[in-house]
């Protein structure tokens, strides 16, 4: 329908405008909240085996159990992957716009309640924080396909790229913002409430106070999503989903003209045309036309996340490991807290966050496949020069070339994979499938995280039974661990090839719903003046 078409060519060729800005900063403080929710619990994991798990004569502190720190991180991934299942599906369903600040209030009264605890006793206090994490990662995962879905039908397709690209960006202001916050706090309770380190004083070490550290870390979370709930709400639905999904075109014309500040005009006489690309995700049609790509998305999203998030949250043992963070006995619980967060803020500032605006400056200049083609080659290249001369990295003196490796590793994740899977799922599917099929990607990548998550944390255990951590089985070491991540990123390189490029195209002309079927296509090319027709 021509009216269809004009609305949304108006939105492909506008001139970038106070509204793009106005909704990557709406749309990115959920990412931020996010990342920081999703990456602060590696801050305080350690400092929650002090508080919880300590054993009176222990030489070393103490720490949580391996079923419950298993929980603990990985939780929060159930729900993420539930969430962006359920809310992929809703998206679609019902609108993006109606249950974007759903998620929003998810994630910040889960954020406050997971700082909270019904007891004293640690099996409650774990129980409480699984519970509360869960469903602040349903939250979360429902912002993954919402938020990518919004962005690619507001924004031009000359810039579509950069602009989900910096709503994902955000995630990275969010791990930067988390480690910074934990600094603060620890070095005001540090300095409020002195404490002997462990070897000292084994039960003076852990401060009564440490107890409300972790809980002010993971409630700040919901501060910055609370600042953007207004605005969220009051986002109109994208033109979009408004003129193909819900087929109201003349409301989809009125939402632009209002937010764009141009008239569009549409001429509302024109008849409905029936397309024929109107099949649901569980059809031949569609398995034909966008299997491979959704194939595609999935797994390299899968591959992506075992490597990403199980460098992202093992950090600290791999620090510990080459002796960057001092070995735990030698610093208070308080103290340990901030030589995690610094060590992990570092990294964020140098490589995580530069990594996330270097894809958003270059993706519409050399492309989607290219950034993630590169991405995935460099952080397998680095990835075994850290495994195979492992023994050289862990000798006095060669600590800052280990770190200055693993700082490019996450540099070519996030100028790589880790933006472009986000991106790309929520540019080639059709209108009515799109928040879906971003969402089915999403949670691929999520239990992508959940496999790198636990399986690493088994994995890197020394191989000597008795040197491994109170509870863990032997595992393969962190060098064989690191040769495992090596060959999980060359298969998202191999992965990459199932997924189109869609740099410079329209949303229409990437999902094809611009193409009829055969036997209409005599009835609609009347109806479109340059033969271009969309489900209507």
């Amino acid at each position: 329908m021509a009216g269809n078409m004009k609305v949304l060519n108006a939105l492909d060729s506008a001139k970038t405008q106070w509204y793009h800005f106005t909704a990557i900063i709406i749309a990115g403080m959920g990412f931020f909240t996010d990342a920081y929710d999703l990456f602060c619990i590696s801050l305080v994991t350690k400092l929650l085996g002090r508080i919880y798990y300590h054993v009176d004569g222990s030489s070393k502190p103490g720490s949580l159990p391996p079923n419950v720190s298993a929980a603990i991180n990985g939780v929060a991934f159930c729900g993420t992957i539930a969430g962006q299942l359920f809310f992929g599906w809703i998206g679609d369903k019902i609108g993006r716009k109606k249950v974007y600040g759903i998620t929003l209030m998810i994630m910040s009264i889960c954020s406050i309640a997971s700082g909270l605890s019904f007891g004293r006793d640690p099996k409650t206090v774990m129980a409480t924080l699984c519970f509360f994490r869960f469903w602040l990662g349903f939250g979360i995962g429902g912002d993954y396909p919402l938020s990518a879905t919004i962005m690619s039908e507001y924004a031009n397709k000359n810039t579509r790229g950069a602009f989900i690209a910096a709503v994902f960006a955000m995630q990275g202001f969010g791990i930067l913002g988390g480690g910074i916050f934990a600094i603060i706090i620890s070095a005001v309770f540090q300095a409020c409430f002195k404490a002997p380190t462990y070897q000292v004083d084994p039960l003076g070490s852990t401060v009564p106070q440490a107890d409300y550290v972790w809980r002010i870390i993971l409630m700040a979370g919901s501060l910055p999503a609370l600042l953007t709930y207004y605005w969220r709400m009051k986002m109109p639905e994208t033109a979009r989903y408004t003129a193909l999904v819900a087929k109201n075109v003349k409301q989809a014309t009125a939402d632009m003209e209002n937010v764009m500040q141009v008239d569009i005009g549409t001429d509302q006489k024109e008849p409905a045309v029936k397309s024929g690309n109107e099949f649901g995700l569980f059809t031949k049609q569609f398995l034909r036309r966008h299997g491979l790509h959704l194939l595609g998305t999935a797994s390299t999203w899968f591959l992506l996340d075992i490597a990403y998030y199980s460098q992202n949250l093992f950090q600290k043992d791999i620090f510990s490991a080459i002796g960057w963070i001092p070995a735990a006995k030698t610093m208070n619980a308080i103290e340990e807290v901030q030589k995690i967060a610094r060590a992990q803020t570092l990294i964020a500032l140098c490589s995580t966050v530069p990594g996330y605006w270097f894809t958003v400056f270059l993706i519409d200049r050399i492309g989607r496949f290219t950034i993630q083609l590169i991405g995935f080659t460099m952080m397998t290249v680095f990835m075994f020069a850290l495994a195979i001369p492992y023994h050289h990295w862990t000798l006095p003196g060669h600590h800052i070339g280990f770190v200055v490796l693993y700082s490019l590793t996450f540099f070519f994740a996030n100028f790589g994979p880790n933006a472009t899977t986000f991106v790309v799922p929520a540019e080639i599917f059709p209108a009515r499938l799109r928040s879906t099929c971003h969402g089915i990607s999403a949670a691929c990548g999520k239990l992508g995280a959940m496999v790198g998550a636990f399986g690493f944390l088994y994995l890197a255990q020394p191989q000597d039974k008795t040197k491994a951590d109170a509870g863990y089985p032997a595992g393969i070491g962190v060098r064989n661990s690191l040769i495992v991540l090596g060959v999980v990123n060359l298969l998202g390189l191999f992965f990459t090839f199932l997924v189109p490029e869609s740099k410079g195209k329209s949303l229409e002309e990437m999902s094809r719903e611009n193409e009829d079927s055969t036997e209409e296509g005599a009835e609609v090319e009347n109806h479109s003046s340059d033969n271009r027709t969309v489900p209507v």
